[in-house]
């Protein structure tokens, strides 16, 4: 009875191999899909922002363009005044514009089982931690 079983117990640990290596090497390139378009979407937020500050920075140099403008932060940066003007300067009492830094703790992270974690490999939860 077990030269018979035998081959049967052989067929299917080796039917569970092959199963086992096909998904092992289709696991990989699924995690490395899963990076990619992680950083396609990174690149597509950071591309926004810089579009962003693009536009912000060609409106200040537009707004540089007018004499108001100009004259606005010559008073405002410079401290110039116009011909007749008294132009005062306002200084902070030392100290004043140094405040205390509190650091709060960075909460822990939940200590994760090894369930969570198989499927974080599995899934690619863990390429972007």
């Amino acid at each position: 009875m077990t030269l018979t079983r035998r081959p049967t117990v052989l067929l299917v640990a080796a039917l569970f191999l092959v199963i086992g290596a096909a998904f092992l090497t289709q696991l990989i390139p699924y995690r490395q899909i899963i990076d990619s378009n992680r950083q396609v979407e990174s690149a597509r937020a950071e591309l926004a922002a810089l579009e962003m500050e693009n536009a912000l920075l060609q409106a200040d140099v537009a707004a540089l363009e007018t004499p108001e403008e100009i004259e606005r932060l010559a008073r405002e940066k410079l401290g110039y005044a116009r011909p007749g003007e008294t132009a005062y300067v306002v200084l902070d009492p030392p100290g004043a514009g140094q405040a205390v830094a509190r650091e709060d703790p960075e909460p822990m992270a939940p200590e994760r089982t090894w369930v969570e974690k198989i499927w974080d490999f599995v899934s690619g939860g863990d390429v972007g931690s």
